[in-house]
């Protein structure tokens, strides 16, 4: 049976329950949770007072868990047993728990390492990026369980196909695999040639005869492959937002059985900073796309910046409509290469 991790943090608000007595967990009070893995690829985070922790159980090393720091003595005795052998406690052999010096409360803090971080007990957190306008820096995005849609507002969508505020994304399907390293790409000008003005989900064909292969051996090689692509007309078509979604996503599901490998897509439908619209989040070039994979849709395995990158055709070039491509893997510290320079050589 897989070792079960552990979540550590101080509560961001008052609104996450304790799983184990069911009462509120106050504002900036440690919290202890038990991670696993939803059905649909992202992790799940049932939090518990420190003294609700069920108890004994295997839990990974302190160095695994993430984003807090705390010196180990926080931790009941019972919680401090079941961590990971070869941790050092400084216990004493008996009541000295209550008698621990200042000095041992001050050792060094240990940074917990693993698990999502969440707001309400199957909430996770995402930091905005700073790239978009009118947001305060540290100022933080809930992305819950909770929120995941089987409609974007009035438009349904196919049974693997979920929505969470203004992204509609894939869900992991058969074959996906999270990955150290990730090979992203834009859709539309990058892997196929579409047209404005012809709609449906058979209204595409491939920017390049090499891509199938491209993709094959990226899979091969142990890449996750991505799609990161805006579609605003979704959004935009208020009248039309059931074709503009049938459209976009039939093309998407074609593609990849065009190319025969699995791929994790995000599709962001917001819209661009307008004199009454604020900037979406998610639309590139902001990185809310690369935020939401690379926290919640990739079993929390580190991304290896050096080996992944990101493939896009709005450069900033004379010609293209846009620097979005570019601008989003700066903004990511992504790899950026033009289609051209990826697929025709």
């Amino acid at each position: 049976m897989a070792t079960e991790k552990m979540v550590a943090e101080y509560a961001k608000s008052g609104r996450s329950s304790c799983k184990g007595c069911g009462k509120n967990i106050p504002v900036r009070t440690l919290r202890l949770g038990l991670t696993s893995k939803d059905p649909r690829g992202f992790e799940m985070v049932k939090w518990h007072h420190l003294d609700c922790l069920p108890t004994p159980r295997s839990f990974a090393a302190v160095e695994e868990i993430k984003d807090v720091f705390l010196t180990f003595h926080c931790f009941p005795v019972s919680v401090r047993c079941s961590i990971g052998a070869g941790q050092s406690t400084d216990r004493e052999d008996n009541s000295s728990e209550k008698d621990e010096s200042k000095e041992s409360k001050k050792r060094d803090l240990k940074k917990i390492t693993a698990g999502a971080e969440t707001e309400e007990d199957e909430e996770m957190i995402m930091k905005k990026s700073k790239h978009g306008d009118g947001e305060k820096e540290g100022e933080e995005m809930v992305f819950s369980i909770t929120d995941i849609k089987t409609e974007y507002k009035d438009a349904s969508l196919p049974p693997e196909w979920k929505a969470f505020q203004t992204v509609i994304f894939r869900e992991a399907g058969d074959g996906l695999r999270d990955s150290e390293k990730i090979a992203a790409f834009d859709f539309d000008g990058c892997l196929v040639r579409t047209s404005l003005k012809r709609i449906g989900p058979n209204e595409w064909s491939l920017l390049y005869p090499s891509i199938p292969e491209k993709l094959r051996n990226l899979f091969n090689d142990g890449y996750k492959l991505v799609i990161f692509t805006n579609e605003s007309n979704i959004e935009r078509w208020k009248n039309k937002r059931q074709l503009a979604v049938d459209s976009k996503i039939g093309r998407l599901e074609n593609f990849m059985k065009r190319v025969e490998v699995p791929m994790q897509i995000f599709i962001a439908c917001g819209l661009g900073k307008g004199k009454d619209q604020p900037q979406d989040p998610f639309r590139k070039p902001n990185p809310g796309l690369w935020r939401l994979l690379e926290k919640h849709f990739n079993s929390k395995i580190a991304v290896d910046m050096d080996k992944s990158f990101y493939v896009g055709d709005a450069a900033g070039r004379g010609g293209d409509h846009s620097d979005a491509d570019i601008e989003f893997a700066k903004a990511v510290g992504l790899r950026f290469y033009v289609p051209e320079e990826f697929f025709d050589t």
